[in-house]
């Protein structure tokens, strides 16, 4: 009998009802708190709500878009291999007219001071089961990046294995025509890049919609990567690079500390790249020229200090340097995203949700909108929830053409280079710092 008034009690107050929601909650919290060792694995359902139809854009008139002039242009002269020409002082943002006044991006200081501390952790430290899901929603086929090889690259120079030598031929002797024209010899560069990926086959990119660079909206339902195959991540180039990526504090103004084992992975990737059709194309130019020696070791070490030398950036020396700036990105005063135009840089932040894509820019001509084949973008991200308005990457390139096309247009080039790289007319933009690289980065061109 009092089991029959209780279940009548507890029917009455709803109590089963409450139990089978809580019950249900708890089964959905367990499901959403992924960690991140499931994201990188690839062990999570495809939602069918990933995947939209796409949509159509509605074209108007579009004022072109201005592109990032770095700070970097108010610290140091503009010297070059010719003589100086009298230096312009550029602003390094866009004009408060052309700019509206938005909200400020600013990481809590105790999360800065986290990643300074844990910079030189690598990604097998970072990639745990603690982590969990973060950021939009992503179409990408998770997974972790192979890194079988990342120890070895910290060994002495003895012990290391590298690829063997690629064999062009005569490809890699720069003709006439290419000595006088620069952008022949860019393009030279794009045909000799062995090691370039193809869209659709080796990765997938979603572009999202377009925008103006001043509006604010997220115009991108998902992450810009789609997919990226395993097997890229084993191209010794690739690999070598990509352990180079987390040995810098992205605080602009922050001292560097260089350990020995990062120096030797600085040594083994330059190494690793000079064994590639671009840097023996780069090398045989820059000796044409009477930039480097003839000396292939002298001209491996001009390389790497020209990349991996350190300079004062922010005001703070030894806080900087070009690979860092260009490829890996710095944040300036924790509200503007400096630098970052590598798109495996890209990828690897997306990954672990500290980037937040949020469309491209509206290109400069009408009709050339971007899609899952182009391999050169103009886009809109946020960074550790940092804005960069605008930004501009070459997507699916190996890592030995953007050092040996950035190297020279550094060393034979003006600040803007208007070269052709296959189907693309870009201005690779190159500010100096005396005689280092303050940036370089590609803008396409109409």
């Amino acid at each position: 009998m009092e089991g029959l008034i209780k279940g009548l009690v507890h029917a009455a107050l709803g109590d089963d009802d409450n139990d089978d929601r809580n019950n249900r909650r708890d089964s959905r919290d367990e499901r959403s708190r992924s960690s991140w060792a499931e994201v990188v694995s690839g062990d999570q359902d495809q939602d069918p709500q990933d995947h939209p139809p796409p949509r159509h854009h509605n074209w108007t008139s579009q004022e072109e878009p201005r592109y990032e002039q770095e700070e970097w242009r108010q610290q140091g002269s503009r010297l070059s291999n010719r003589p100086q020409k009298e230096e312009q002082r550029h602003d390094d943002s866009y004009g408060d007219s052309y700019r509206p006044q938005r909200e400020q991006y600013r990481p809590k200081q105790e999360e800065w001071e986290s990643q300074s501390s844990n910079r030189h952790k690598k990604f097998d430290e970072e990639n745990n089961d603690g982590w969990q899901t973060v950021g939009k929603p992503s179409r990408r086929q998770q997974h972790k990046v192979p890194k079988d090889n990342w120890n070895n690259y910290k060994l002495p120079p003895d012990e290391q294995e590298y690829s063997n030598d690629i064999d062009v031929g005569g490809r890699a002797e720069p003709s006439n025509d290419e000595l006088y024209d620069l952008s022949k010899a860019c393009d030279k560069l794009w045909d000799l890049d062995l090691n370039r990926l193809v869209p659709g086959k080796d990765y997938e990119i979603d572009c999202g919609e377009g925008k103006k660079a001043y509006q604010k909206e997220d115009m991108a339902e998902g992450c810009l990567f789609t997919w990226v195959s395993d097997d890229v991540f084993r191209k010794p180039t690739f690999a070598r690079f990509l352990s180079l990526l987390d040995n810098y504090n992205p605080n602009q103004g922050s001292k560097e500390v260089v350990t020995s084992e990062e120096r030797q992975e600085q040594a083994s990737f330059i190494e690793e790249i000079s064994r590639t059709a671009p840097i023996k194309y780069l090398h045989k130019y820059l000796v044409s020229k009477g930039i480097a020696s003839g000396s292939f070791q002298e001209f491996k070490r001009m390389i790497s200090s020209l990349w991996f030398d350190l300079y004062s950036r922010g005001g703070t020396s030894g806080s900087s340097s070009a690979f860092e700036h260009v490829f890996v990105g710095e944040i300036k005063n924790n509200s503007e995203v400096s630098g970052f135009h590598n798109w495996l840089q890209f990828y690897l932040e997306e990954a672990k949700g500290r980037v937040d894509y949020q469309g491209y820019i509206f290109p400069r001509r009408r009709g050339e909108i971007p899609d899952s084949e182009t391999q050169l973008l103009t886009i809109q991200f946020e960074w550790n929830n940092v804005l960069k308005s605008v930004s501009s990457t070459l997507v699916g390139v190996s890592p030995e053409f953007e050092i040996a096309l950035y190297t020279l247009c550094f060393y034979v080039g003006e600040e803007d280079n208007h070269i052709q790289l296959g189907p693309y007319s870009v201005n690779i933009k190159c500010y100096r710092l005396g005689n280092r690289i303050g940036s370089v980065y590609p803008i396409a061109e109409s």
